[in-house]
């Protein structure tokens, strides 16, 4: 469902290139960037009688170039990025639907996760994207909850949950065309990705996904966005995430506003409110929609710049044809799964940053009886600049 702030902030170095002209760039750099972050995970989870402890790990080893210092091509970047994952899966015994740990996967794996070109015109304000893209690196993000572990808080549940295998997003991307206009204040994107293959397709014609997002960005931003796939998805039943008999239009609609609390950007003491929610077909989801609501503070503590603190609330509802789809001698299911987080981050080393989290998860998979779940992690963040 999305993984979050160094995860993520890694592939800003790119995003960085693109959105500012090469000749502001440091000069004693050269065109060529290269980064290597680790995260390793440990995680306990107790969820009524069901205890037990987890280590999973996600490297990211990212690289872009500017083409312009590098040959001559003016206003065009590249990037590419290799992720490799290991380790264990504390959902399995949280058993939510939405998850507790944004580089958790069904299994170890390594792959190709980004590799694309884009192209700058106008001074930066229109660019065109192409290549293995992931869609939560521009769309339905909110940088004030992208310190953040629990996936709700990366990309929304009703649109991380849908099409075969997730809608190109982590661990599984795929092909696109992005088109962006705008400035550093006012922005509209729109873009064209084609599905992952999972286990929801038959092998035939992929589904396309089409997202289109406009917003203001300042001390108060704000976003509106609506996606839709091109082909009919199939149905999603009890129990967790299943496929049923037949296939629905998917689409859906989300909203976010962010705002500075206190302090300013780039300075300690900053402090960030967030709120957003999205709103989905209900039929190739087991959401009808949800919201998320934080607040993060960045330099909270006297002489630690690189302190953090977040709070985040997440409530997914269950949609009305998931519920009713639930099969005879199944456990009966809630109206919505809810969870609440809360992590500190330091830099204790200039290379290492710890990040102690705990979360508590009300009604785990949207069962009506189920013990609420409490996860209690540990997060290291290696990150090493090559270039």
């Amino acid at each position: 469902m999305g993984r979050n702030w160094l995860g993520n902030a890694a592939i800003g170095t790119a995003m960085a290139m693109l959105a500012t002209p090469a000749r502001a760039q440091d000069e004693a750099a050269g065109p060529l960037a290269i980064d290597l972050v680790y995260k390793g995970d440990v995680v306990g989870v107790a969820a009524g009688d069901a205890r037990g402890a987890r280590y999973l790990d996600n490297l990211d080893l990212l690289a872009s170039l500017d083409l312009d210092r590098a040959v001559g091509w003016r206003g065009g970047t590249a990037f590419a990025s290799v992720l490799n994952n290991l380790g264990g899966r504390p959902n399995d015994i949280a058993g939510t639907l939405q998850g507790v740990n944004n580089i958790e996967v069904a299994g170890a794996d390594l792959l190709l996760y980004q590799a694309w070109i884009q192209q700058s015109f106008a001074d930066d304000r229109l660019s065109v994207l192409v290549g293995k893209y992931d869609l939560n690196s521009e769309f339905y993000v909110n940088d004030a909850a992208s310190h953040l572990i629990a996936p709700a808080f990366g990309i929304g549940s009703e649109l991380a949950a849908t099409g075969p295998n997730g809608p190109s997003i982590f661990p599984r991307t795929d092909l696109a065309i992005r088109l962006r206009a705008g400035d550093e204040r006012k922005y509209v994107q729109a873009v064209a990705i084609r599905a992952p293959r999972g286990t929801t397709d038959d092998g035939g014609r992929r589904s396309t996904l089409f997202v289109a997002e406009a917003g203001w960005q300042g001390r108060l931003s704000f976003t509106l966005g609506g996606w839709a796939y091109s082909r009919r998805q199939p149905r999603i039943i009890p129990p967790g995430v299943t496929t049923g008999p037949g296939e629905a239009a998917s689409h859906g609609v989300y909203a976010s506003v962010e705002t500075d609390l206190a302090g300013r950007a780039d300075e300690p003491g900053h402090w960030r409110a967030y709120a957003r929610a999205g709103w989905s077909d209900g039929r190739t989801t087991p959401f009808a929609g949800g919201f998320q609501l934080g607040v993060t503070g960045r330099g909270i503590v006297p002489d630690r710049p690189d302190s953090q603190l977040s709070i985040g609330v997440a409530s997914a509802d269950l949609s009305t044809p998931y519920r009713r789809a639930n099969p005879p001698g199944e456990p009966a299911l809630a109206g919505s799964e809810g969870m609440v987080e809360l992590t500190y981050s330091d830099a204790v080393l200039p290379f290492l940053t710890l990040q102690p989290d705990v979360q508590y998860v009300r009604r785990p998979g949207g069962l009506q009886d189920a013990d609420d779940a409490v996860v209690l992690g540990l997060r290291a963040i290696v990150a090493w600049k090559a270039l």
